[in-house]
């Protein structure tokens, strides 16, 4: 199986919800600047990599983990996706996207684009970590009901 976080860029939110996922960053608190500036891609993703999945490792029950970024577009990416496997004889059953672009703190957003579009990473990148900071916990959840979802194998997107 292979699942893919996915945000706007692919920087930031999916990134942070496949380190939680794979144990690059704890389940239990929330981790310091550090820990985020020691987490493979975040606030590294380029736009040349939208669409690209970027694969962050296998967790514990063997399940392929990605971080992708869709823009706007993921209403269209994700069923087109699934349609070009089913077509070719592929089954896309064995693919989960989960939306990790949720309840995003403004300053996150703010700093994702100085760092990202603007590339004033050392003022950009501490601001996308003090806005992921503040909503550290509904990440955490996203994760939690990925990984509750996934072990008792239910529900596939």
């Amino acid at each position: 199986m292979k699942l893919f976080y996915h945000c706007f860029g692919g920087a930031h939110t999916s990134i942070t919800c496949a380190a939680i996922h794979l144990g690059y960053l704890p389940m239990d608190r929330v981790p310091g600047s550090q820990e985020f500036n020691s987490v493979p891609y975040y606030d590294k993703m380029e736009d040349k990599n939208c669409g690209t999945p970027i694969y962050l490792g296998r967790d514990e029950l063997g399940i392929d983990i990605y971080a992708i970024g869709l823009k706007n577009a993921c209403h269209i990416m994700i069923p087109a996706i699934k349609s070009y496997l089913n077509t070719n004889d592929i089954q896309s059953k064995d693919l989960l996207f989960v939306e990790s672009l949720v309840k995003l703190h403004p300053i996150t957003g703010i700093g994702g684009f100085l760092s990202r579009k603007l590339h004033l990473v050392s003022i950009g990148r501490p601001l996308t970590v003090w806005g992921i900071r503040r909503r550290y916990g509904v990440f955490v959840e996203i994760v939690s009901r990925v990984k509750e979802s996934l072990s008792g194998d239910i529900g596939i997107s």
